[in-house]
């Protein structure tokens, strides 16, 4: 007997074109009027002779484009370097307190760049400011979570019995790990390293608050050529630059992950194992207490620095900010021009409008990519465009194109929101698609053979289900907004400061109290970031219990 095809079988309820289409033209015009065409209008806008010249025969941009290349490549082989050893940690021992500590290690990851890059400046002495040792710490610590994520994932499904059948030969741990177990997890290393240059490649707010005027990377460089300097072409130049760059390092990421691809008969449970030897334990022992400190210490410096406004310790700094005289003008912040308590509202509000945006297109192109099949596979990877284009690229796209009549929006609020929604919203899709993917068509098949009608089939079983993701997402989407810097540092206008660019603006100008209110603000922002995403993972954990 015959299988019945479940195209057929399942082609009773299915949504008609008209609600799947539907759903589709919101992400559909989204992304091709916000994200394409400000990125055409770039494209277009680079190439005269005038802005090439004037970029190819500058000394000053060869030596910013090499700067940049030759950091993000040793932040790069170092972030991977010093990942190994959490991930082997984590992957290869069980011992209490690891799941403490892999929530840990991710901590500096969804901490904003502005509030990394604070965190150092407060921690290093005033020598090492503005350096590219700074630079490069602050790219370790930020982006050490992607390597222990992406190579530990494959690292503690390893078949155990290779290391051991290497032993047995007489190979030493050293030569196991250099000639079995790095070989095997080269396509992991090669995703993580990928990730991480990307990051490290367009970093802009840990440049612009530790690398200064002498070290500035091309994200910075175009944001100064498009607001200090108004050459519009040389930073068009630029951000085509960029891009070109990071498609060929992604390309050669890639084919690196092709060739040392292995078929592997990958554990289907885990082989963590308790710390037998001393030696074991010692390694336990001190790498947690090294990872944790590493974690702490930034983060300690950040409130410390908060809390000094001279020689010893005080709240001024944070009475100033949140006291009952906040709407005084006397304040040094509101005679330096903005109050930094009207910037936490500001970023709360957008970080709302953002949220609601990047719920609602990418709820619905979710909902059509899991429905269609190749405009379902176009749709996502246009919707997957922004995350692999640099935040101030995006934001200099938008400043560009629309900047006349009838779409002059430069001076529009609703445009910083727009942009962030721009990067959160491919979240969103792939916290939801997977949900969708995973629903049974049987399902809907016996909801179809009761009766129910395609679109409440759909309304009943496909809707329901997106309720926690959907909450995630958009947890994610509000943390994000919050901590957003590359592409508000262009769209912001003068009385519209997000925190990220409060933080900015006091962390570089002269004057104790400033400096501690720029601290307080990033300690806020970082506090807030830690609350969402914590209310994120209780969520999620809650989702996963009743699964």
């Amino acid at each position: 007997m015959t299988r019945p095809d479940r195209r057929a079988e399942s082609s009773s309820n299915r949504l008609p074109r008209w609600v799947v289409g539907g759903l589709a033209v919101p992400a559909t015009v989204f992304i091709g009027v916000f994200y394409l065409w400000p990125v055409g209008t770039l494209i277009g806008r680079s190439f005269t002779l005038e802005s090439l010249r004037s970029a190819l025969h500058d000394p000053a941009i060869r030596h910013i484009a090499w700067f940049t290349t030759w950091q993000a490549g040793l932040s790069t082989m170092l972030t991977v370097a010093i990942g190994l050893v959490p991930a082997y940690l984590l992957a290869r021992f069980e011992f209490r307190g690891r799941r403490l500590l892999t929530a840990a290690i991710t901590v500096p990851f969804v901490l904003p760049t502005v509030v990394v890059g604070a965190a150092f400046l407060a921690l290093l002495p005033d020598r090492l400011d503005q350096s590219v040792i700074a630079i490069v710490m602050a790219h370790v610590f930020f982006n050490v979570a992607v390597v222990v994520r992406g190579v530990g994932g494959l690292w503690e499904q390893l078949p155990p019995d290779l290391g051991a059948a290497a032993r047995t030969l007489g190979a030493s741990p050293s030569r196991t790990m250099r000639e079995i177990t790095l070989p095997l997890l080269t396509p992991a290393i090669a995703a993580s390293a990928s990730i991480v240059f990307l990051f490290t490649f367009t970093s802009f707010g840990v440049v612009r608050l530790l690398g200064g005027p002498a070290h500035p990377t091309l994200e910075v460089e175009i944001w100064q050529q498009a607001t200090r300097f108004g050459d519009v072409g040389v930073a068009a130049v630029l951000s085509v630059a960029q891009l070109v760059v990071l498609g060929l390092a992604v390309a050669w990421f890639s084919r690196l992950q092709t060739t040392h691809r292995r078929a592997l008969d990958l554990a289907p449970l885990t082989h963590r194992q308790r710390a037998r030897t001393p030696r074991q334990r010692a390694f336990v022992i001190g790498a947690t207490i090294a990872i944790l400190v590493a974690i702490a210490v930034p983060v300690a410096a950040l409130v410390d620095r908060s809390l000094r406004t001279g020689p010893g310790h005080s709240l001024a700094a944070w009475r100033s900010v949140f006291g009952a005289h906040a709407n005084d003008a006397s304040r040094p912040t509101v005679v330096a021009g903005f109050d930094p308590l009207a910037s936490v509202v500001t970023s709360l509000r957008f970080a709302l409008i953002a949220m609601v945006i990047s719920v609602v297109v990418g709820g619905c192109a979710a909902l059509a990519i899991s429905t269609l099949r190749r405009g379902g596979r176009l749709l996502d990877t246009g919707l997957m465009l922004p995350l692999g284009t640099s935040a101030v690229t995006i934001g200099f796209g938008l400043l560009i194109t629309f900047d006349t009549a009838p779409f002059d929006w430069r001076g529009s609020p609703w445009m910083i929101p727009l942009g962030h929604a721009l990067v959160a919203t491919p979240f969103v899709v792939r916290l939801l698609l997977p949900v969708l993917r995973s629903i049974d068509p049987d399902l809907r098949d016996a909801a179809s053979t009761l009766g129910a009608s395609p679109i409440r089939v759909w309304r009943e079983i496909d809707l329901r289900m997106l309720g926690r993701p959907l909450l995630t997402g958009a947890g994610f989407a509000l943390a994000i907004s919050l901590g957003e810097f590359g592409a508000t540092s262009l769209l912001t206008r003068s009385g519209r400061e997000t925190l990220p660019i409060a933080i900015e603006r006091l962390l570089n100008r002269p004057g104790a109290l400033l400096h501690a209110q720029g601290y307080v603000l990033a300690t806020v922002l970082a506090a807030l970031t830690f609350v969402i995403i914590g209310a994120v993972e209780a969520v999620r954990l809650g989702s996963d219990q009743r699964a």
